[in-house]
């Protein structure tokens, strides 16, 4: 899933690499409005607000928005950075550093958000930017990893391309053989990854009626998944293989 990368990487893996951490970037993102408040996948309403509350003079609300939006891309830089650091030892294994990262961050606040530090909760503030830091690292995770094909954490600019796509796909009397097909396929992608997000955060705000903030320990145990995929499927084609020489 995560393994394969530039022209070693297929159709069907960024497929299930999009469906996947979809169904994560979306329960993390309906945990973050239910329990904060708070959108933790995008930055577009974060500057909004960001530029109504300096209009208002409420210095101090602004700051806490530029401070999400930062959040946001200082996990992007670390995403880079470890994934560059790491692929220099070993170039298959550059996403275990931030998916182990994104991991911690998830359980952290899973935990943190019932536990009282000092006598106090943990402010909710300082929970939704570890959720911005964690969806931050994935997004640029996957973009490299996919080379800019998927990305998981927003829906405006899929569904902008989405809907581009389906007018050439309307309009397609000049697209032949190969570009229709991976007109399709592109298209396919798309709504796989809008209908995951969707899906993750039907579930995510079904179990956060239920068990809170612990709702993040699935898409946590989703991401464990992702790590272990390809060492498990890797172990299955050699079982395979040595059964296949007998």
């Amino acid at each position: 899933m995560f393994r394969h990368i530039g022209k070693g990487r297929t159709f069907f893996h960024n497929l299930r690499l999009a469906s996947l951490l979809s169904v994560v970037a979306g329960m993390v993102n309906i945990t973050g409005v239910l329990a904060f408040q708070t959108l933790t996948t995008n930055l577009t309403g974060h500057f909004a607000f960001f530029a109504e509350e300096l209009f208002l003079r409420s210095y101090t609300t602004a700051l806490v928005y530029l401070l999400y939006v930062l959040c946001f891309l200082f996990g992007a830089f670390l995403s880079g950075l470890l994934m560059e650091k790491t692929s220099q030892f070993n170039p298959h294994a550059g996403y275990v550093a931030p998916v182990s990262l994104e991991i911690i961050l998830l359980v952290s606040v899973g935990l943190l958000g019932s536990m009282k530090i000092g006598g106090t909760l943990l402010s909710s503030t300082s929970l939704a930017c570890m959720l911005l830091l964690a969806m931050g690292l994935q997004n640029a995770l996957v973009t490299k990893v996919s080379q800019s094909v998927v990305r998981t954490t927003h829906l405006t600019g899929l569904f902008t391309d989405l809907g581009i796509e389906l007018s050439r796909l309307v309009l397609g009397s000049d697209i032949a053989g190969i570009k229709q097909k991976q007109l399709y396929k592109s298209i396919q992608l798309k709504l796989a990854i809008i209908s995951c997000f969707f899906v993750g955060g039907i579930l995510g705000g079904f179990c956060h009626r239920h068990i809170a903030l612990s709702t993040l320990f699935i898409p946590a145990g989703l991401l464990l998944f992702t790590l272990w995929y390809d060492q498990i499927l890797f172990r299955y084609y050699r079982i395979m293989r040595s059964i296949r020489k007998r």
